[in-house]
């Protein structure tokens, strides 16, 4: 696996509230569509963070990248369709967990026949492949139609953790991050910038699992990482403060230039996380608690 060195004098992260841009072949641009862990939470205390599951964009050289489908995939693909012109994009999922991949099935550019989909994914814990675990959500019972009802070209590819994916001058490597969920995590580098997505942190990472973390989103110029949660149940706010220490170690130990926390449990109502922002803040000033519809713009290419 490589390092890949950072030039501290240009690589920084500037924060957008706007709707991602139309990115030239000279920007890097990060929109959030999906911030919200284990399970959509819509409700009238969710409105300001959002609450769909799991999606990131990113916008690199030209090129569209996606990580994890879950129903934020659904939003981001209604705007595409405003586009009106053929797509192709990269899709690449951390793990098979239903909040990963459940926005697939309504992603609605993927039933477009001139659009072109290159989906990659690691084997889940059971051996299934990325494009065995989105055809067996679509089956009946779970779903009126197959996956086969999709028009437009998919393209799969299977991925082993520390492998890289090239798309000409752009390189995303993938690192294990979370043994027992067999979660993968990536990073993606273009010229001197790189953004790590790792989001299946978990408090009882052993030494060796920390080290290999740390090493592989050494220096970015920004992380987006999860708070660590116990399974689907409740949890008590009293001890919030515990559960996103984990990612602001890690970016304090690997020279992290932003931190973006997502992956918010459901039980986090939007004042919490408001407390959540104050609290990360005084202990990395260089974090943001994400939300629907943020927009980071990687390195500034007009200077």
């Amino acid at each position: 696996m490589s390092n890949f060195e950072l030039s501290d004098s240009q690589s920084y992260i500037r924060e957008k509230s706007s709707t991602l841009p139309s990115s030239p072949a000279g920007e890097f641009i990060v929109q959030f569509w999906g911030v919200r862990g284990l399970i959509p939470t819509p409700s009238s205390n969710t409105n300001r963070y959002g609450g769909n599951t799991a999606c990131v964009e990113m916008h690199v050289a030209g090129k569209r990248l996606i990580f994890d489908g879950g129903t934020g995939l659904r939003v981001l693909g209604k705007t595409w369709q405003e586009l009106q012109q053929p797509l192709e994009a990269h899709l690449f999922f951390s793990n098979c967990q239903s909040n990963r991949i459940q926005g697939f099935p309504f992603f609605a550019p993927a039933f477009i026949g001139e659009n072109c989909f290159h989906i990659y994914g690691t084997a889940a814990s059971n051996g299934a492949s990325i494009k065995q675990c989105l055809y067996d959500q679509m089956l009946q019972p779970h779903f009126p139609y197959p996956l086969q009802v999709m028009q437009s070209e998919l393209q799969f590819y299977n991925l082993t953790p520390e492998s890289d994916v090239k798309l000409d001058d752009v390189t995303i490597t993938t690192a294990l991050i979370n043994q027992t969920q067999r979660s993968v995590g990536y990073r993606v580098t273009w010229q001197e910038y790189s953004v790590a997505y790792i989001t299946d942190l978990h408090q009882n990472a052993d030494q060796v699992e920390r080290e290999r973390i740390l090493q592989f989103i050494q220096g970015v110029d920004l992380l987006i990482a999860n708070a660590t949660y116990t399974p689907p149940t409740s949890h008590n706010h009293d001890s919030a403060d515990l559960l996103w220490q984990a990612a602001v170690n890690a970016a304090l130990n690997a020279g992290v230039k932003r931190l973006a926390i997502s992956h918010h449990h459901p039980d986090d109502h939007d004042d919490f996380l408001d407390q959540v922002q104050v609290d990360v803040k005084s202990a990395f000033p260089q974090a943001i608690i994400a939300h629907e519809g943020l927009v980071l713009a990687v390195g500034d290419m007009t200077k």
